[in-house]
């Protein structure tokens, strides 16, 4: 059943279940009538029962019963009917004397201990319901049957006739509600079919104004996904065209510093020179590609899989990061001071933390100028690296975090990756990206979110 579509599910169901109520409320009703015929017929038979018992019967003879047929005969439609009641007379000694000349001549001998009562009797194979009567002189025996089946046969005539019109009404019912049911399917298959025939980048919302109520939720969702992957999409393509834009600069300037090592081959020093800068290019670039695969990495994840967390030891964290920028610290003359009493991330991605706070150091360590100082504080609220005597202009404040975004003049080398991927892991672990200018330099927050 679950192979058929959900219109044609609820056809058959409408249908099997309209038939199975009217079937048994015409099994109920059969039942219930034939009570009530059977009442009724029991009746007929105690009346016409006591109409015979109080006749004087002493003076019938076989020419009584032979005038009385002829009279029976001269009746039209005298034959119509005629399971519809017998009867019999019989004397106390067991002789029939009268009968209905019909079914009734047909019945056996009475016996006495019958008499007051129904009982079943079968007469030409056919099963009777007959009643057993002792005449007012107590000389006489009436027998007054019925075959049953023709008590059922009414009761089936009558229910049908009951049943016959809601039956119809049944017929129109149904086809009224597939009808029904049609019409209501109409617009889920009109956006079905729309859905097919899209283009592959028509992501546009699906209209359900005549939707069902009942669908309109599911629409709704469907909308709001379309809505997340046009914007995964935009994002995507954005990506896309951001990272071949910064990647054709450094490509470039090794091409070029390929073609003057290629020129500078009689001269040692050029040739040094050309392939110095040729190696600050490849590092450039190295550098350039691996904060585009960690931005690709970050953007791609919506949730932190609780595989990958654990509590994060930014003291640990530190160190390294002191020692792998020992060299840098110490040619700018650097000085590193930190206190963590805490962290705003209780349970995160210690790769991730890592990454974070790895771009931010590297960051202050960049555009620190000579001999000034770089503070951290972590504590339970927030994460915070400050670049002493450095201040950034409110216009620039409000771009930085934009993928590939760098103020212009910059003499550092950089791809304007690093605060994004900062601002991606920040949100990953429900924290918030804040930069401002402060009376100890420019600081970089990431401030946990109630």
């Amino acid at each position: 059943m679950k192979k058929f579509s959900l219109k044609l599910r609820l056809m058959i169901f409408f249908i099997l279940i309209a038939a199975a109520t009217w079937g048994v409320a015409a099994v109920v009703s059969l039942q219930e009538c034939r009570e009530e015929i059977d009442e009724f017929f029991d009746s007929y038979q105690l009346m016409l029962g006591r109409q015979l018992a109080s006749a004087d019967w002493s003076k019938t003879t076989a020419q009584t019963q032979k005038k009385t047929d002829n009279l029976i005969d001269e009746v039209e439609e005298s034959d119509a009917d005629d399971d519809a009641i017998a009867f019999a007379v019989f004397h106390k000694n067991g002789q029939m004397i009268f009968n209905d000349n019909e079914e009734g001549k047909n019945f056996s001998s009475p016996s006495f201990d019958k008499i007051g009562r129904f009982s079943k009797e079968k007469i030409d194979d056919e099963e009777w319901r007959v009643l057993w009567l002792s005449s007012i002189d107590k000389n006489y025996v009436i027998a007054v049957g019925q075959e049953l089946d023709y008590r059922y046969d009414v009761a089936l005539e009558t229910v049908e006739t009951l049943l016959f019109p809601w039956f119809c009404g049944l017929i129109i019912l149904l086809i009224a509600t597939i009808i029904m049911v049609a019409k209501e399917f109409r617009p889920l298959k009109k956006i079905s079919s729309d859905l097919q025939n899209r283009n592959s980048d028509d992501l546009s919302p699906l209209d359900y104004s005549t939707a069902p109520a009942e669908v309109r939720p599911l629409l709704e969702a469907l909308n709001r996904l379309l809505e997340k992957v046009a914007a995964m999409l935009q994002k995507e393509r954005s990506f896309i065209s951001d990272s071949a834009h910064e990647l054709r600069s450094p490509l470039t300037a090794l091409k070029i510093q390929l073609e003057v090592l290629r020129l500078s081959q009689e001269d040692p020093k050029a040739q040094d020179a050309a392939i110095s800068k040729l190696e600050q290019g490849v590092e450039r670039s190295i550098r350039l590609i691996e904060q585009l695969l960690a931005l690709s990495k970050t953007e791609q994840t919506s949730a932190m899989s609780e595989d990958y967390l654990g509590n994060i030891d930014w003291k640990n964290i530190l160190s390294t990061l002191k020692e792998e920028y020992l060299d840098k610290l110490s040619n700018k003359n650097l000085v590193v001071e930190s206190e963590i009493t805490g962290s705003p991330i209780q349970n995160g991605n210690p790769v991730l933390a890592a990454m974070m706070l790895r771009n931010l150091f590297d960051n202050a360590i960049k555009y620190s100028p000579q001999d000034s100082k770089i503070k951290v504080q972590i504590d339970d609220k927030k994460l915070e690296v400050i670049n002493s005597q450095t201040e950034v202009e409110e216009k620039t404040l409000q771009r930085l975090g934009e993928r590939f975004f760098r103020p212009a003049g910059q003499k550092e080398t950089g791809s304007g990756l690093g605060l994004a991927i900062v601002k991606k892991i920040a949100e990953l672990h429900h924290c918030q990206l804040v930069l401002k200018n402060t009376e100890d330099g420019f600081s970089v927050q990431i401030i946990k979110q109630d």
